[in-house]
C-alpha cells in the first residue's frame, strides 16, 4: 500500500509580490526551497493564513537570499503582498519508506529568512 504523507512544510512565509500575467506557480527564495527539500517544479499546496484560500501549484526558484515569495498567474488572485502563507509538500511512500520518513519543518521570520529547520520526529508517523 502507498500512502501520501507530509514531506515538508514552510510556515509563516510572507507574500512579497503577485504577478497575475506570469503563466503560473509560486516563486520561492532558493534557500527556502533547499531548506524544505523542494525541487524546481515540485507540486506544493499553498495555504493563505489571512484569507483561508488553498491552492495547488508548483514551485520555482527565486534568487537565493532574496526572501522573495511570489504568487504567479492565477495564484496571484489568492493573496496579496503581506499575506502569510504555509507551503506544504507531500510524498507518496511505500511501507518500507514509512519506517524512515520524517518531514521537515522550516520556520521563517517576517522577511522570509530561515529561523529554524527541524526534522520532525519519525515516531509520530510510525509509532516507534
Amino acid at each position: 500500500m502507498l500512502r501520501i504523507l507530509l514531506k515538508s512544510k514552510v510556515q509563516r512565509l510572507r507574500v512579497t509580490a503577485a504577478n497575475l500575467y506570469y503563466e503560473g506557480s509560486i516563486g520561492l527564495d532558493a534557500e527556502l526551497m533547499a531548506a524544505a527539500e523542494l525541487l524546481p517544479y515540485e507540486q506544493v499546496t499553498v495555504l493563505n493564513i489571512n484569507n483561508g484560500e488553498r491552492l495547488e501549484t508548483y514551485v520555482i526558484p527565486e534568487p537565493a537570499g532574496s526572501g522573495i515569495v511570489c504568487l504567479n498567474g492565477p495564484a496571484a488572485r489568492k493573496g496579496v503582498a503581506g499575506d502569510e502563507l504555509i507551503v506544504l509538500s507531500y510524498a507518496l511512500l511505500g511501507e518500507e519508506e514509512l519506517r524512515q520518513h520524517a518531514p521537515v519543518l522550516v520556520t521563517v521570520d517576517a522577511n522570509n529568512r530561515i529561523l529554524s529547520r527541524q526534522v520532525l520526529g519519525a515516531e509520530l508517523v510510525h509509532g516507534t
